[in-house]
């Protein structure tokens, strides 16, 4: 299960990029800054949801709190992989990184990490039969 929730986050990773490409290139010219930030946090917690209820059978949890785990593994790989490419991949300072989760400046990041905590439970309780 672990090995497959993986995988997905992977793919998750595929589409995040791909969000981040479509932020830069038709987003933010139209929103600003702040507001491509919005937008596009939405379209990728929107995305997390999506491939999270596809997905779900094929990973293989046996219940909520199997789903649950996956969540928190998909945030603890998230958080790694904002703070470790972030800093040595991309060039971006600690600030900066850290910067993205202050909501009290705007920033809606954690939303992004909710949705990759609460996603694969939601998703395999709409998967289970009335």
């Amino acid at each position: 299960m672990l090995s497959r929730a993986v995988a997905i986050w992977l793919l998750l990773l595929v589409v995040a990029v791909f969000n981040g490409a479509l932020r830069e290139r038709l987003i933010t010219p139209r929103f600003g800054e702040q507001g491509s930030h919005i937008v596009s946090t939405a379209i990728l917690a929107a995305a997390i949801f999506l491939v999270a209820w596809i997905s779900v059978s094929w990973i293989g949890p046996k219940n909520g709190l199997d789903a649950l785990v996956i969540g928190i593994v998909w945030v603890a790989l998230t958080v790694a992989f904002e703070f470790l490419a972030g800093q040595y991949a991309f060039g971006n300072s600690w600030e900066r990184l850290i910067a993205d989760y202050n909501v009290f400046s705007g920033r809606i990041w954690i939303l992004v990490l909710a949705a990759n905590l609460l996603a694969p439970l939601w998703a395999f309780s709409q998967k289970q039969p009335l």
